[in-house]
């Protein structure tokens, strides 16, 4: 029996992307075989396609940050796994697949009555909210932020997970097209095509903000960091800009990379770092294993919501990598790799 993998073929577009069909093979044995019931898509996977993301592997290689599944076969050694559970992981590559391998250790229990395709939704987006929030810049309730990409889907963890904090403000850089959205999820819209965010949050907070949560990389952390007030940090996490006409730019992202620990000399009683959740989940897992249970109950009970902008199946990767980098998403995409 074949199954359907997706594979970055060599660096490039969206057309690089090509299915293909490995033999399915079973389990070794400290090992799992789950049939991936969803991935999400996201731009990480844009970044290992040209060739810019340090924890991608060789090519050829399916990329997929992270996996919802059932358990289709155990290895003779592992225990605690039963077959027809339902698990989630944190992959970093591998997901585009309708089965993937992986060792035990790195399963988690997804809990009965949520859905698979909301669950994938939390495994790096909000785990990477949450921990921003919480473990890197210890927002406290009654604070004010700034999101650039408020309108992706770490700008709408942050946002919803800013409300359950208790924050007070919440400026979201966005799109006009996209603006509802943040309103809708508890944020202050700013237009970035229109509008200088820099003068906007200083022409309503004139001692400064407490936190700034930036992806996009480049000027717009040095202008972030600018906004804060004395006390507050800069938390860095994405390079979307360094993505222009098709191509990556890596001076740019290594520019972006480094940026935080330049601002950090400087005497101004501000605080900026880079937050990637790959370093910290190598280096210990345990906090994000305990951070994805917190999400999953809050999911749960209702008290988030990610907001899934499609779920295309798998066989669409292309036409997902197409929508993401042209900025048509509103959230997160997800790739539907079962039919059952």
């Amino acid at each position: 029996m074949n199954y359907k993998n997706v594979l970055i073929t060599k660096i490039g577009g969206p057309n690089v992307l090509q299915i293909v069909h490995p033999p399915l093979h079973a389990p070794a044995d400290n090992e799992t075989r789950i049939r991936i019931l969803y991935t999400g898509v996201g731009f990480t996977d844009i970044l290992m396609r040209y060739g810019n993301y340090l924890y991608a592997p060789k090519i050829p290689f399916a990329p997929g940050y992270e996996i919802v599944g059932v358990v289709d076969a155990v290895g003779k050694s592992v225990t605690g796994i039963s077959v027809g559970q339902r698990v989630a992981a944190l992959t970093v590559h591998g997901g585009y697949a309708e089965y993937i391998y992986l060792p035990p250790e790195k399963l988690i229990p997804v809990p009965e009555g949520v859905e698979a395709f909301e669950a994938v939704s939390l495994i790096l987006n909000y785990v990477t909210a949450y921990q921003m929030l919480h473990r890197v810049a210890h927002v406290q309730e009654g604070q004010t932020i700034l999101i650039t990409g408020a309108s992706g889907g770490v700008g709408n963890a942050l946002l919803q997970l800013g409300q359950l904090a208790g924050l007070k403000t919440m400026y979201g850089l966005t799109s006009k097209k996209k603006r509802d959205l943040v309103i809708q999820l508890g944020g202050v819209p700013i237009e970035y095509a229109t509008t200088d965010f820099l003068d906007f949050v200083r022409s309503r907070e004139l001692h400064g903000i407490d936190a700034v949560f930036e992806g996009i990389g480049g000027n717009f952390a040095v202008r972030g960091y600018r906004a804060l007030q004395r006390g507050g940090i800069l938390v860095s996490f994405g390079v979307t800009g360094a993505i222009k006409n098709n191509k990556a730019n890596k001076f740019s992202s290594f520019v972006s990379y480094i940026t935080p620990a330049i601002l950090n000399v400087l005497p101004d009683g501000k605080r900026a770092t880079f937050y990637g959740i790959t370093r910290l989940y190598r280096k210990d897992p345990k906090p994000f294993r305990e951070d994805l249970v917190k999400l999953f109950q809050l999911l749960a009970e209702g008290k988030i919501k990610p907001v899934v902008a499609a779920v295309l199946p798998l066989s669409e990767a292309t036409k997902a990598h197409e929508m993401l980098e042209r900025g048509d998403v509103q959230g997160k995409l997800v790739l539907r790799c079962s039919e059952s």
